[in-house]
C-alpha cells in the first residue's frame, strides 16, 4: 500500500527545492523501501536541477535503514543497514563484465529515473519523477533497487556513510580503478571538491609520489595537503601546468580533472607525460565550447577517459572503502557538514557556492 512521505520536490530551472508531501509507492519485486537517514548533496544534483523541465526528487547518495521488501529480494531484509549508489540492470554487458558504472541503461536508470512504474504522486495522483540514481533519496523514504544498496558496517553513522554511494566512490575509484596510477609516480588533481579529495587520499593510499592538487582557493589547498597532497598549485595562475612538468621531471601518470573547464582540461593534458591518462569528471554543458585536442603526437601517446562512479562495483568496493575510513585513511567526516532535511535550500546554496565541500542531510527530526 502506498505510503505518503514528506519529499523535497526540485521545480526544474534551478529553483530551490520545496518540500512537500507526496505518496510512495510500493516496491517492485526487486526494490526495498527504505527509511532515509542521511543523503548528501552532489553537483550532479545542483545541474540536473537547473537543467529540467518538470518537478522531480532528486538525490543520489542516501543511506538508511530498510523498512520493507520486494518479494524477489534475497540479499537484504528489514532493519538492514545500506548506502545506496547508482543504478544498473545487471544484465547487459558491461554490468555482466564488472563495469555496472557504464550500463547500457545507465543513463536511462540514473538520470533519467526510468522505472516500469511511476514510484511518486502527489496525494491527487498526479506522478512526480522520481527513481533519480534508481533512489530519489531526498525524502523521508526512498525506494531503491537490491543492487545498488550496499550494507553498512555497525559502527558506521548515515551521514559518513551517505556520500561514500557516489562522491567519495568516485574520487577513490578514478584513481584505483581508470586511470592507471602507480605507486611512486605523480598523480594530478584538479579540483578539490569530495571527489578530489577522495581521489587526494586514494592516491596517499596507493602510495603515488608525488601528490599534485591544482585549487584556485587557499582554503582548500591548505585542506588538500592536509589529506594527503604533497603538492598544491594555485589554479588561478595559468603557469601551473608547465609548473607541475617541472616538478616531475616530465609530467603526471595519472590525472583527475574534476572541474570541467575547457582550460584546465587542455592544462591537465599538457601535464601527463607520454603515455599518461587524463579522467574527466563533469556534466553534459560544462564546456562552454568545444575543446581542442593537441593532436600530433599527443594524439596517440595520451589517453583520455571519461569518469563515471570510478568504474566501481559498488557491492565489493564500497566495504573496501569503509575499511579505509574505519582504519583512519579516508576521513570523509572531514568533507561533511550536516543540516536537517527541513533546511535543504541553505544546503543547496551553500554546495553551490562552494562554502561546504559535501552538505549532508539528515533526517532525525522527520522520524520521530
Amino acid at each position: 500500500m502506498p505510503r505518503a512521505i514528506r519529499a523535497a520536490i526540485s521545480p526544474g530551472g534551478g529553483a530551490v527545492p520545496v518540500i512537500e508531501e507526496l505518496m510512495l509507492a510500493d516496491p517492485l519485486p526487486d526494490e526495498v523501501v527504505l527509511r532515509v537517514e542521511a543523503a548528501g548533496i552532489c553537483h550532479t544534483d545542483l545541474g540536473v536541477g537547473a537543467w529540467s523541465t518538470e518537478p522531480r526528487v532528486l538525490g543520489h547518495e542516501g543511506a538508511g535503514t530498510v523498512i520493507a521488501t520486494g518479494k524477489a529480494v534475497t540479499r537484504l531484509k528489514k532493519g538492514d543497514r545500506v548506502a545506496a549508489s547508482f543504478g544498473y540492470c545487471g544484465a547487459c554487458p558491461n554490468c555482466t563484465g564488472g563495469r555496472p558504472a557504464y550500463c547500457f541503461d545507465g543513463i536511462a536508470l540514473n538520470l533519467e529515473g526510468a522505472r516500469a512504474q511511476p514510484s511518486l504522486t502527489r496525494p491527487d495522483g498526479t506522478p512526480v519523477q522520481g527513481a533519480f540514481f534508481q533512489q530519489s533519496c531526498f525524502a523521508t523514504h526512498a525506494l531503491a533497487t537490491e543492487r545498488n544498496c550496499v550494507k553498512l558496517p555497525d559502527w558506521l553513522d548515515a551521514p559518513i556513510a551517505a556520500p561514500f554511494g557516489c562522491g567519495i566512490q568516485t574520487g577513490a575509484g578514478a584513481v584505483f580503478n581508470q586511470l592507471g596510477a602507480l605507486p611512486g609516480r605523480p598523480l594530478l588533481v584538479i579540483g578539490v571538491g569530495a571527489v578530489g579529495c577522495a581521489a587526494i587520499m586514494a592516491g596517499r593510499i596507493m602510495g603515488c609520489d608525488p601528490v599534485i592538487v591544482v585549487e584556485p582557493l587557499a582554503a582548500r589547498r591548505e585542506l588538500a595537503l592536509s589529506l594527503g597532497a604533497s603538492h598544491a598549485f594555485d589554479g588561478s595562475d595559468a603557469g601551473w601546468s608547465a609548473q607541475v612538468v617541472e616538478l616531475t621531471g616530465g609530467g603526471a601518470t595519472a590525472a583527475l580533472d574534476t572541474a570541467g573547464k575547457q582550460a584546465t582540461f587542455e592544462a591537465a593534458l599538457g601535464a601527463l607525460h607520454s603515455g599518461g591518462t587524463l579522467g574527466v569528471l563533469t556534466l553534459p554543458g560544462a564546456f562552454e565550447e568545444p575543446v581542442s585536442h593537441p593532436g600530433g603526437v599527443d594524439f596517440l601517446t595520451k589517453r583520455i577517459v571519461g569518469v563515471i562512479e570510478g568504474d566501481a562495483v559498488p557491492e565489493t568496493f564500497l566495504p573496501r572503502l569503509f575499511a579505509y575510513h574505519g582504519g583512519g585513511d579516508l576521513p570523509v567526516d572531514r568533507l561533511i557538514a550536516t543540516y536537517p532535511f527541513a533546511e535543504i535550500a541553505r544546503a543547496f546554496a551553500d554546495a553551490a557556492s562552494g562554502a561546504v565541500i559535501k552538505p549532508v542531510l539528515t533526517f532525525e527530526e522527520e522520524h520521530v
